[in-house]
């Protein structure tokens, strides 16, 4: 897809928040419809993905503290716990999350949905430029009182 060119002076005098807010829209409702198929929202996305490359490390507690800052929705992590471990993807021992293989099996369908997703987001965009774009976000968000740094 082409999109038209415009000399710098006028992007330039563009309103970040305005195309911030439209690619959010955009990115986000596409991984959203994406997750729906397998009956997930993002919260459960995240989860499933804290708890395969931790197995063990996160309460129910810590990890909705750690998610809370991208949640949007205004869902209950509890509701998204539970739900988790009620079909079986998660299991709490000491009270800590742990995927199942059920839950691994799940993550890795969701995964392969997304994949398009992501790669449509990025098409004809320059990895370089891409770099440049995430750390102008980085900084924009640290300029504004937020946290600059990558999620760990």
């Amino acid at each position: 897809m082409t999109i038209k060119e415009y000399p710098p002076e006028v992007l330039n005098g563009q309103p970040i928040g305005a195309w911030t807010g439209e690619a959010y829209r955009r990115v986000v409702g596409a991984i959203r419809a994406e997750l729906a198929v397998e009956s997930l929202t993002q919260p459960h996305w995240w989860t499933l993905n804290h708890a395969a490359a931790a197995p063990g490390r996160w309460s129910r507690g810590e990890l909705a503290s750690r998610l809370a800052t991208w949640e949007d929705l205004g869902l209950d992590f509890e509701t998204v716990f539970d739900d988790l471990v009620g079909r079986g993807w998660v299991t709490e021992l000491d009270g800590r999350l742990t995927l199942t293989d059920e839950g691994e099996a799940g993550r890795l369908r969701a995964k392969e949905r997304l994949t398009p997703v992501l790669e449509r987001t990025r098409d004809g965009v320059d990895p370089d430029d891409f770099v440049t774009a995430i750390n102008v976000l980085r900084r924009v968000v640290a300029n504004l009182g937020g946290d600059g740094d990558l999620p760990s």
